[in-house]
């Protein structure tokens, strides 16, 4: 679903009124045609409305994604994604007082780097250490969700939801019953 950057800040600026003290942004660096001035102008964007945590992620092309097809078509080398730009955002979430908390990788990620998760003191997301480290289950809900269960012995078992909405809506019985059966060990 697309979105605009005035969308964004409504919802955020809605979360705030509505009393959310602990509020999440993501940005994604290294999309086709970004450059520095473009991630310096989201950046303080993103500082003037003060979010508690910021994640920084490295473009992760998919295979079967639209933008996969379209770097197959234009290049890799359309994707800027550099050590520069990761040092922009860095700086930027110090600057709002907010310190590296979480790192991790992804296959396919633009420039070979990280995602790194920054947060204000006390304003941790617990919720992306426990993914992070695979410490939590996750009950999927929607179209091209996965949901994990971390079964007693340490092992892991997810079952994805199919991608397509009007499949999933099709299929929500199927889903379902998947879900049932993922978690019928607790």
């Amino acid at each position: 679903m697309r979105h605009t950057v005035e969308q964004v800040r409504e919802a955020f600026l809605l979360a705030r009124e509505e009393g959310f003290d602990n509020i999440n942004m993501d940005i994604i660096l290294g999309l086709p045609g970004e450059d520095e001035g473009d991630v310096h102008h989201t950046v303080s964007q993103l500082a003037e409305m003060g979010p508690d945590s910021l994640t920084v992620h490295s473009l992760a092309v998919k295979r079967a994604s639209g933008m996969g097809q379209w770097i197959e078509e234009n290049g890799r080398e359309s994707l800027k994604n550099t050590a520069t730009t990761m040092a922009i955002a860095d700086k930027a979430a110090q600057q709002m007082g907010m310190k590296p908390y979480y790192l991790y990788r992804q296959k396919n990620m633009s420039g070979n780097l990280e995602n790194v998760g920054y947060a204000k003191p006390g304003k941790y997301g617990i919720y992306n250490i426990l993914i992070m480290e695979e410490k939590q289950m996750i009950a999927a809900l929607g179209a091209g969700g996965i949901s994990k269960m971390i079964l007693p012995d340490g092992r892991i078992e997810r079952s994805e939801n199919v991608k397509d909405v009007g499949l999933y809506i099709q299929r929500i019985d199927e889903m379902l019953e998947r879900k049932k059966k993922l978690f019928s060990p607790l």
